[in-house]
């Protein structure tokens, strides 16, 4: 996946979790959470979807890897990319 289909599969899911948010505003380096109206349970439905969608595991200990969006990419890209391959 290039840095665009992670950062929109990233947008696809915050869209599912809070539908009423303006994510074409979206500053990549802002943390997610301060732009937009995200509390913990949220978050961890972003994991949760991640999970669920691309089999991809975020252990506890790496969730501050997931505040910006350019940290999500940052991230995600080498295990959606790992999991691109394992198919």
């Amino acid at each position: 996946m290039t840095r665009d289909d992670v950062r929109n599969a990233v947008i696809g899911i915050l869209t599912d979790i809070a539908p009423d948010e303006d994510f074409d505003a979206l500053k990549d380096e802002e943390k997610l959470r301060d732009q937009f109206d995200l509390d913990s349970m949220d978050f961890l439905d972003i994991v949760m979807e991640l999970r669920k969608r691309y089999n991809i595991e975020v252990p506890e200990a790496d969730y501050e890897q997931l505040v910006t969006m350019t940290s999500c990419i940052d991230y995600l890209q080498p295990l959606l990319k790992n999991q691109q391959m394992a198919s």
